[in-house]
């Protein structure tokens, strides 16, 4: 009786044609398919997500509070947080990356057309890099209103903005146009590859103890809120500790 059962079982079963084996294939890489969608969708939702800044600007009043309070004051130390701004490249605004690469020119460019999505980028960054240069001029940069014009390098108002030592703040606050910062964050190290940041720049958006580091040129991310970010990295923002250093 168990030699008549052993040989049913090791009997193929007749069910089981080449055509389940296929389905069955099939169904296996739909799974691992669905799988990687899944875990596709929930980085695209972390990436897509917006810099929390009623919790950073809570975050941020608090620890510096903190050290306003020490019996020395804050001393040259403070709570910050860093986020990036950069160069966008004209080269990577093209339809097939999804963008609005629509020729259009605004004052400023004499008649010159450039990806409508690269102008937009311009407006927020400050400046991009051209793929044909201008007399000589390598730059478009925003004038503010819906002016641009061509330039040699972008520039703040401490001279010709340096890649992962250049910086913006806040215009009115203690984190001043001209100091020198060392950062302890492993984050802000690990993207940028630099602990020092001189604030050469500003900005009208800019918060309270924010300092926006200067990544250098790159081509955008991706369209829509990528634009804001460079290829070469999707950091958006860490906290940091953060001491004046000149």
């Amino acid at each position: 009786m168990e030699a008549a059962t052993l040989r049913v079982r090791m009997e193929p079963n007749a069910n089981r044609s080449s055509n389940w084996r296929a389905n069955r294939i099939r169904f296996y890489r739909l799974i691992v398919q669905i799988t990687g969608l899944s875990i596709l969708a929930a980085i695209c939702s972390e990436l897509r997500a917006d810099i929390p800044w009623p919790e950073v600007v809570q975050r941020l009043a608090y620890e510096n509070e903190k050290l306003a309070g020490r019996p020395q004051g804050h001393a040259g130390d403070y709570f910050i947080v860093c986020t990036l701004y950069y160069t966008p490249k004209e080269s990577g605004f093209t339809s097939e990356r999804g963008f609005d690469a629509t020729r259009v020119t605004k004052p400023g460019l004499h008649g010159r057309t450039y990806p409508r999505d690269f102008l937009r980028s311009v407006k927020k960054e400050g400046y991009g890099r051209i793929t044909t240069p201008v007399n000589g001029r390598h730059y478009i940069k925003y004038n503010g209103g819906d002016s641009y014009a061509y330039s040699s390098a972008p520039s703040g108002g401490g001279g010709t903005l340096v890649p992962r030592f250049s910086a913006a703040a806040k215009s009115s606050g203690p984190l001043r146009h001209g100091l020198v910062l060392e950062t302890s964050a492993a984050e802000v190290q690990r993207v940028f590859g630099s602990t020092r940041w001189k604030i050469m720049d500003t900005g009208g958006g800019l918060r309270r103890w924010q300092i926006d580091c200067y990544f250098g040129e790159d081509e955008p991310l991706g369209p829509g809120k990528f634009m804001g970010r460079p290829r070469a990295t999707t950091f958006e923002y860490a906290y940091a500790n953060a001491r004046i250093v000149k």
